[in-house]
């Protein structure tokens, strides 16, 4: 199997080097560890390409006792979070959320060498039509694809900005503390992504609420990075505003056009989705402790020290 990589521009090159401590000569042999590993676990049937292995270990700043926990969390997050990864496909259903333009990752990073940035627009999708785990469904579509394709997100990370605008009961009514307490584990344990700052944009106050509720589950690391935002202008510090998109009175694309990018790919990973059926963990055949929803999201006190680097 080949070990052949992306090669960085020097910017994120270096930066790789310097935050996560990337050494280009020693990546072959991590890898090769990596894959050494997967073939001695009985219960997990992991894809075993570079450019997938690598993210991991950039995402566990080349730690492989992390990268191995969690590559392994990644796959048995299928099993425990089934509201997540049932019927995973490309299909029109998938399409549609997209369409709707409620996830979009825009074109150009914070900086040649900075985060993605991501906004969700969780008031652009018609709840009564769609559920907010079959929109997390997508955003984890897409968050897979990043893993392959994206070494802006997966070297520095990403800035997630929340607009809740449109924002109805219907949606509020599909949050509840469960699916936040899951999708906290997961992107804690489970994902080699990097969280920079998430910040709340036209936040209606009973939002609010809510906030205070996901804050709580979070560790004071994480807390500093949630921002909540009454006018654009106090986003604009972080996010300046020719990285946003032209709806945003940036020059970062449009919506539409983010829409369609992503449509495009998407489709292109029809075959992907179809062939990530057969990678998973049999927690039948894990040695010791199986991992599963009872273990990831059934201790209360596990929650208190979520973590990210």
């Amino acid at each position: 199997m080949s070990n052949t990589i992306r090669s960085l521009s020097p910017e994120l090159a270096k930066k790789a080097h310097d935050e996560l401590g990337e050494v280009p000569e020693r990546i072959d042999e991590d890898i090769e560890t990596l894959r050494t590993w997967i073939a001695k676990q009985p219960h997990l049937t992991a894809r075993e390409d570079a450019q997938f292995l690598v993210a991991f270990l950039r995402g566990c700043k080349y730690s492989l006792e992390k990268s191995k926990l969690k590559l392994d969390n990644f796959y048995a997050m299928r099993g425990a979070v089934p509201e997540l990864y049932k019927n995973r496909f490309v299909g029109e259903k998938q399409l549609s959320i997209l369409e709707t333009g409620c996830l979009l990752r825009l074109p150009q990073p914070l900086e040649p060498d900075g985060p993605r940035i991501h906004i969700s627009r969780y008031g652009q999708y018609d709840s009564k039509k769609y559920s907010i785990a079959e929109v997390i469904q997508v955003n984890t579509m897409l968050g897979e694809i990043q893993i392959r394709e994206d070494d802006n997100a997966m070297i520095s990370g990403f800035v997630e900005i929340i607009d809740m605008k449109g924002i109805g009961t219907g949606h509020l009514f599909q949050f509840d503390a469960v699916l936040v307490k899951k999708l906290a584990v997961l992107g804690d344990k489970a994902y080699p992504y990097r969280p920079k700052g998430f910040h709340f944009v036209n936040a209606p106050s009973s939002a609010e609420k809510f906030m205070s509720i996901a804050k709580s589950l979070m560790s004071e690391k994480i807390r500093k990075r949630f921002h909540i935002h009454s006018k654009l202008e106090s986003l604009y510090k972080y996010v300046p505003k020719e990285c946003l998109p032209a709806e945003y009175g940036g020059s970062n694309g449009t919506v539409q056009d983010v829409v369609n990018t992503w449509r495009t790919k998407l489709i292109s990973y029809k075959d992907f989705f179809e062939e990530e059926v057969s990678y998973g963990t049999n927690e039948k055949l894990r040695r010791g402790q199986p991992v599963n929803a009872e273990s990831l999201f059934g201790i209360e006190g596990s929650f208190r020290k979520l973590d990210i680097d």
